[in-house]
């Protein structure tokens, strides 16, 4: 099984790469922007990286050529906040945020697939990394979370007729991550967990399990959905 994960360097990424790694045969990339951060999760995982962008096209053509010319599995982790503060000065500072939320959260996934869907094996799976954000009214981020589910659709009817699935993984708070980049306090996360119907902070093997699953044969009947990992803070019916 050939499997490409975005953003696999840390947190989330790297909890994904660690669960796949238990598949038997499994051969795994991981890719970001920081080439010390991947040296040394692939080091300690025995996984091989790549040092890509994936907001450029230029970097991903680059990367193209040396990923396997088939794949099992592409996770779409790449991304994260790009201000949790969206007063910067007058329009241009607003533009800059929303796109800048945009470009982060969802290109990179669009153009991964666009550029690397063509290799996706039958049966192959697409999982695209969300957010709580997403439902939540969270302004440039969230909206970028919420296209994010809503291309997914658009990805299980483009792919479907090959037997690929493409779904969305809906973390809400995940600890041990650096997505609040050390601004999170102790209320502020005492106030997150509250929130939660069982009481504990979430872990990034709690979104890695649920993609081991979605990676599965058993999941193959899963599909153009959002799956909400969050302890019950947000729930569905």
């Amino acid at each position: 099984m050939q499997i490409l994960i975005t953003g696999g360097a840390t947190g989330i990424g790297r909890a994904i790469a660690k669960e796949f790694r238990n598949v038997s045969g499994a051969q795994i990339v991981i890719t970001g922007r920081t080439e010390s951060a991947l040296k040394d999760t692939a080091a300690d995982l025995g996984i091989d990286y790549l040092v890509c962008d994936h907001s450029s096209p230029e970097d991903l053509s680059v990367a193209a050529q040396q990923l396997p010319a088939e794949l099992d599995v592409i996770v779409n982790n790449a991304g994260g906040i790009a201000g949790f503060d969206e007063a910067r000065a007058g329009l241009a500072g607003v533009k800059d945020v929303w796109l800048e939320n945009y470009v982060a959260n969802v290109l990179t996934a669009v153009l991964t697939v666009s550029e690397l869907g063509r290799r996706i094996n039958n049966g192959g799976r697409i999982i695209n990394i969300g957010s709580i954000a997403a439902e939540s009214g969270a302004g440039s981020y969230g909206s970028a979370k919420a296209a994010v589910s809503s291309w997914t659709v658009g990805l299980a009817k483009e792919f479907g007729h090959r037997g690929i699935t493409a779904n969305t993984i809906s973390p809400g708070y995940i600890a041990d991550t650096d997505f609040f980049k050390g601004g999170l306090t102790p209320e502020r996360e005492r106030d997150l967990v509250s929130k939660t119907q069982n009481g504990r902070r979430g872990a990034p093997e709690d979104i890695a399990a649920l993609a081991g699953f979605l990676a599965s044969p058993g999941a193959a009947h899963i599909t153009g959905q959002t799956l909400h990992v969050n302890g019950g803070t947000y729930t569905t019916r």
